[in-house]
């Protein structure tokens, strides 16, 4: 994690409590920090399945109570962690900030703005807030390391997808004017937009059905439009799997390096022959075994 590697949040210097529940709270290398993420994942997974069964109309009507004050006990043990995560660390608010902060704001901020708002007039802000309590399930992410290999690799592809992407609106722009003009709105293609939704559908080979051509220069034109969508379905997949390609050649080359953390400074993952930080200079602990 980022985290443990940036002197400005990692109170490497420090000892006393505020280290130790640093490394409890942000480190996985001891039985403390794993008993920590397996109780915090847990909680995740039950306060997600609270807020799925509250959902469910007949359930909600029998155990409403109940679940209400599960979601409060869950939200109070989060608010918890959040405020201990910004304790334990030097910089609270460039953690805020950070995306993992954001992630752990929202698992437990639409719970209390939903008691600010009003009920029966804001009946879908309420629903809006409810599901927004969902995103504590992106919390389990930070505990999974493959999981931050496959975001890493989507992020570093994103330029590449977003042409991709640009390309297929352009292909969807094309292909529905033509049919607007073609088929017309006596056929279901109302409007550009409409004949756009088609063009998409008919691109990802989903075929809904609702929207069909019917004249035979329509069929002849959706016809070459799928073998279009064909032959582009699978671009978006190879520029993901070259990017996590390169990823997991990294990490196999990262993997060689032993845990070592430097006493001045925190970093981790030096060479095992490494006798000195590559950051700061000084002297690494000996290696054990």
């Amino acid at each position: 994690m980022r985290l443990l590697l940036d002197p400005q949040l990692n109170p490497a210097t420090e000892t006393g409590w505020r280290r130790r529940w640093f490394d409890i709270i942000y480190r996985h290398d001891s039985p403390p920090a794993r008993n920590f993420d397996l109780a915090l994942i847990a909680a995740i997974v039950a306060s997600v399945a609270v807020i799925m069964l509250d959902s469910v109309p007949e359930y909600h009507s029998k155990y409403g109570r109940e679940l209400y004050v599960l979601e409060w006990v869950f939200t109070g043990l989060f608010t918890l962690e959040y405020i201990a995560r910004m304790v334990v660390v030097r910089r609270p608010v460039r953690y805020g900030l950070s995306s993992w902060g954001i992630i752990d704001l929202l698992s437990i901020l639409p719970t209390y703005v939903s008691v600010l708002v009003p009920g029966a007039q804001s009946l879908l802000a309420v629903r809006i807030l409810r599901i927004l309590r969902l995103f504590r399930i992106l919390k389990l992410t930070q505990y999974v390391d493959e999981g931050g290999m496959l975001i890493g690799s989507l992020w570093r592809s994103r330029r590449k997808i977003f042409v991709f992407l640009s390309a297929v609106l352009t292909v969807a722009v094309i292909f529905g004017a033509i049919m607007y003009v073609v088929e017309g709105p006596e056929h279901g293609f109302n409007s550009i937009p409409t004949s756009m939704y088609w063009a998409i559908v008919t691109m990802a080979t989903v075929g809904f059905g609702d929207i069909a051509p019917v004249t035979p220069l329509g069929r002849f034109i959706a016809s070459v439009l799928i073998l279009i969508g064909y032959s582009i379905i699978a671009v978006p997949t190879g520029i993901y799997t070259a990017e996590l390609a390169t990823s997991l050649r990294e990490a196999s080359h990262t993997s060689k390096r032993d845990s070592r953390g430097c006493p001045e400074c925190g970093l981790e993952g030096h060479d095992p022959d490494a006798r000195h930080c590559r950051q700061c200079g000084n002297k690494l602990p000996a290696r054990m075994g």
